[in-house]
């Protein structure tokens, strides 16, 4: 009888442990599965490859990176301007609007915080310009709203 609850309590010991190690990989998993992420030389290339790229985005903008969620309308983008100015059809950030609301997906290479940082608005992204930086997030409500005023 001592032997099988020796074997009972070491086989739930090693359920454990595993269930430990497996639980969060499946959900860094499950959570990821449908977001892409993606690297470009130029926001010409970008734009190219990816018709989700915003047309705005400068064909002379270098090291581009962007992420995307494909059950949705969040985005993510990072690129080098050569001016270091908002691109021409961004619009600075109108005060009386609030705070721009924070991304809602993430990557290694897009700062957090960076909601408060927020300059302008380009279409329906956020952007924030750090030196010749631009980071521009879009949120799955604004991408609905963008896609709701096409269709008028």
């Amino acid at each position: 009888m001592r032997g099988v609850l020796i074997g009972v309590v070491g086989a739930v010991a090693v359920l454990g442990v595993a269930a430990a190690v497996a639980v969060p990989e499946a959900k860094e998993w499950y959570e990821g599965r449908h977001e892409q992420t993606s690297a470009y030389a130029t926001g010409k290339e970008a734009k190219e490859e990816r018709e989700s790229v915003p047309r705005w985005l400068p064909d002379d903008a270098a090291s581009v990176e962007y992420a995307m969620r494909t059950t949705g309308g969040e985005r993510i983008l990072k690129a080098t301007l050569s001016d270091g100015g908002l691109p021409a059809r961004c619009e600075p950030l109108d005060g009386g609007s609030g705070p721009a609301p924070a991304p809602e997906i993430s990557a290694s290479w897009f700062p957090s915080g960076v909601a408060s940082s927020a300059k302008g608005r380009c279409g329906s992204y956020y952007v924030s310009l750090e030196n010749h930086t631009l980071y521009a997030w879009q949120t799955n409500d604004d991408w609905v709203e963008e896609n709701r005023r096409s269709t008028q």
